[in-house]
């Protein structure tokens, strides 16, 4: 009798099983909704984004004579308006219909071949789920050569370069006010004024890192402004704090320990996560890591980070509240450039009201762009002449590189290669940019 029981129970836990994985097969076959379509367009590259009501089975491939990119997507429908592309430089039109009476095809007519890709987002504060399709043009020139950035022999040489981050963008539209005002608003709009102030200085020139609304990876924020071969990293924002008494602006720098307050926690934290709104995709997780992989132990760039922070913050107090009187640290990732001085200033707090109201104010945007210009002034009255700077090149580790083959094919003594990138040993990283001395 105890035999057939527990025969009985064994036999009903089967059956258990077997209804639960019929039902799991049954919720995941049920059709996906397209419920949003976003389109961002960057220098580089255009983004779609496809707000859908569940993961979803895709596949995408291109098709040429004419140039086309076709996306299936499996047990899906369409429930949202197509956008239209009026002077678009890749896309033309944009349709779709469905297919064999279950899944949904769109097709984008193309002005130009393109490299498709895409990835799925999960679920976050801001968003559902989403698909994402970015489109970089054939011609954009993905070689894989050996790159060097080499100095600039033209007037652009004579002057120092700041490069200029306006946060977030396109699909990360950082925080919201109560009035609904949006922090990449507001921080282009003050980035813009800065960058007009520092190019009409004879000795500087501004390099913006995002002049548009479209979102860039922090880690290609930083690989940007190393491109440009900036002398001076700005990252402007205007964050919430969950706190809406939160009042006044700050400045940081990266801190490899702690954070120096709970609002340095908080913000870092918000920050940091911006790549999982604005959507980055992680399959080419070789090359994002290599630009944090560097020697964080440069003690001269941390020296001048901290020291153009003091100058900006000094002369923000001028404009209005601080909220720390002294410079702040945090573990923001566009802070992590070993080889350019780099802070990010929280402008004011969006979250209250009062300073939402002065960061919708053109004028007060000038004031802060103002105060920033003067202490990047000071800071640069306090460095070597221009003159003076070594006309050193820049060279990026490419796959198979050693640091002794580099050495030799610029004949530069290893421990002299060694010695200009304060590297302890010969390991480097895909992706790497290293100095070459003269």
């Amino acid at each position: 009798m105890g035999i057939f029981i527990g025969y009985k129970k064994i036999k009903q836990r089967y059956l258990i099983g077997i209804l639960v994985l019929i039902t799991s097969q049954t919720v995941f076959a049920k059709t996906v909704s397209v419920e949003s379509l976003r389109l961002w367009t960057a220098p580089d590259h255009t983004r779609l984004v496809f707000g859908v009501s569940a993961p979803v089975d895709h596949k995408i491939f291109t098709l040429e004579s004419p140039s086309r990119i076709v996306l299936d997507l499996k047990s899906t429908k369409f429930s949202t308006t197509l956008p239209t592309f009026e002077k678009h430089p890749l896309v033309s039109l944009i349709r779709e219909g469905v297919r064999d009476k279950k899944d949904l095809r769109v097709v984008l007519d193309l002005k130009q071949s393109v490299k498709p890709k895409s990835f799925l987002l999960k679920p976050n504060k801001s968003y559902g789920h989403r698909l994402v399709v970015d489109l970089y043009p054939s011609s954009s020139g993905t070689s894989k050569k050996p790159k060097v950035v080499k100095k600039a022999n033209s007037s652009t040489s004579k002057k120092w370069v700041v490069a200029i981050d306006a946060g977030h963008g396109g699909e990360d539209p950082g925080a919201r006010g109560k009035r609904g005002t949006r922090e990449k608003d507001v921080v282009l709009a003050i980035a813009k004024k800065l960058a007009k102030k520092i190019n009409q200085q004879a000795n500087m020139k501004a390099y913006m890192v995002r002049s548009g609304d479209y979102y860039i990876g922090l880690r290609q924020r930083m690989e940007k402004a190393r491109q440009a071969r900036a002398d001076l990293f700005i990252s402007i924002h205007a964050d919430a704090f969950k706190d809406q008494r939160a009042r006044g602006s700050s400045v940081y720098v990266l801190s490899n320990r702690g954070a120096s307050s709970e609002a340095a926690r908080w913000l870092a934290k918000s920050e940091n996560a911006a790549d999982l709104v604005g959507g980055v995709s992680l399959d080419d997780k070789d090359d994002m890591l290599a630009s944090v992989l560097f020697d964080m132990s440069q003690k001269a760039t941390k020296d001048a980070s901290a020291t153009v922070a003091g100058e900006i913050l000094t002369n923000l107090k001028g404009v209005g509240h601080v909220h720390k009187k002294s410079v702040q640290h945090a573990g923001f990732m566009v802070l992590k450039s070993p080889d350019i001085p780099s802070i990010l200033i929280e402008t004011a707090f969006i979250s209250n009201k009062h300073e939402e109201a002065k960061l919708r104010s053109s004028s007060h945007q000038s004031k802060i762009a103002s105060a920033v210009l003067k202490g990047v002034k000071a800071y640069f009255a306090q460095q070597a002449p221009l003159s003076n700077r070594q006309a050193t090149n820049r060279y990026k580790i490419q796959k198979g590189d050693t640091l002794s083959d580099i050495a030799q094919r610029y004949q530069v003594p290893l421990s002299k290669l060694k010695r200009a990138n304060a590297l302890k040993n010969n390991l480097i990283r895909v992706g790497q940019v290293i100095k070459i001395p003269g």
